[in-house]
């Protein structure tokens, strides 16, 4: 782990953790609360390298100060909330080389906002790799990925967590910007700060930037094929730059764009949840179009529940190929005055949300 007054959580997240790993390594790159002592409290071995703006410098010193043949990576705002024990009987001596990659849940702060997705982040590494950017910084491999059952939560972008490293990352993000210019991945990272600081206007940019330095959407459907297997992060920050462009009130440059994208997300429920939701918001901010608006809404939620579920997109909701599908067509078709079909979708939704807890 590398921590900076992270008094606050690191205790949880070691405490999670310590069963399952022989060793517990904090590197602290600065702290001026209690952080150290509570990490030796809890039985972590303290080391210290100062901060010099670059998270993968910091990564790449706490991977050098241990000689074990795997390491978990941790941040301090996350803890383990299931499948810990999986990491023994995956670090057996003879084990292939391969990154597994965890799950993170955000920690559910404002029921009313935007629901993060899970993120899938590769954190399990075997001994000699190193990680690389300044910021939002991946791990450099060709090894085979390996999706762990691994679980995290995370709260930090909670408002009160948020507003501490906000302006941290956006000065990093630019900084590194400056560096690397034409970096898609850095462009939708920026995007995705400043939609959480809900400046939606300069995300929907951002991401728009991030999508042309991608030559995205291509002309031809082998060439989206490739750059989606590429790069995994694209069908979240296509999703989210319809979300944003909705939230700026684009209506027609974002219905535009997702009519010009629509071939290349036949299989992603969230694709065509987000555009229900902007042709949704399109009618009520111009209910002279309503009677054009009204046929494609229902048919966008419509066709998430012909998708179904597909947990392995990066960014994908659950629920927006079921229950939240299912619930946006009842509350459409009982503002309609239609109960019988309103009660259908209710039914669905009720049944989608049993079957959600039950798994």
């Amino acid at each position: 782990m590398i921590v900076r007054d992270e008094a606050r959580s690191l205790a949880r997240c070691l405490r999670s953790a310590a069963a399952h790993v022989d060793e517990l390594l904090v590197i602290d790159t600065g702290s001026t609360d209690a952080t150290p002592e509570i990490a030796a409290a809890h039985g972590a071995r303290v080391e210290r390298f100062p901060w010099c703006d670059d998270f993968a410098a910091a990564r790449n010193h706490a991977l050098a100060r241990t000689d074990a043949p795997w390491r978990l990576v941790l941040d301090a705002d996350e803890w383990i909330i299931e499948g810990g024990a999986c990491l023994r009987e995956l670090a057996r001596p003879d084990a292939a080389p391969f990154v597994g990659q965890l799950t993170i849940l955000e920690a559910a702060d404002d029921p009313q906002a935007q629901p993060l997705p899970p993120l899938h982040v590769s954190r399990f590494l075997p001994r000699g790799l190193r990680f690389a950017g300044r910021i939002h910084e991946q791990i450099v491999h060709a090894l085979p990925l390996r999706r762990l059952p691994l679980v995290l939560g995370h709260d930090g972008y909670q408002p009160a967590q948020r507003a501490r490293k906000s302006e941290r990352n956006e000065r990093l993000l630019h900084r590194a910007l400056n560096e690397t210019p034409d970096s898609a991945y850095l462009h939708y990272q920026l995007g995705r700060e400043l939609e959480i600081d809900g400046r939606h206007g300069a995300a929907a940019e951002a991401y728009g930037r991030a999508c042309a330095l991608l030559a995205w959407p291509p002309p031809h459907a082998d060439d989206a094929a490739a750059l989606q297997r590429r790069h995994a992060w694209l069908h979240d920050l296509v999703v989210r730059r319809l979300f944003c462009l909705k939230r700026a009130r684009h209506f027609d440059a974002a219905w535009v764009e997702a009519q010009a994208q629509a071939g290349y997300w036949r299989h992603s429920p969230d694709f065509h949840f987000a555009l229900g939701d902007l042709l949704l918001d399109h009618a009520l901010a111009e209910p002279s179009r309503a009677a054009e608006l009204l046929p494609r809404i229902e048919a966008s939620w419509l066709r998430c529940l012909e998708i179904g579920e597909t947990p392995d997109l990066e960014g994908a909701i659950a629920g927006r190929g079921s229950r939240l599908a299912a619930h946006n067509l009842a509350v459409f078709h009982e503002l309609l005055g239609n109960a019988p079909r309103a009660a259908q979708f209710r039914a669905l939704e009720q049944g989608s949300a049993a079957g959600a807890a039950t798994d």
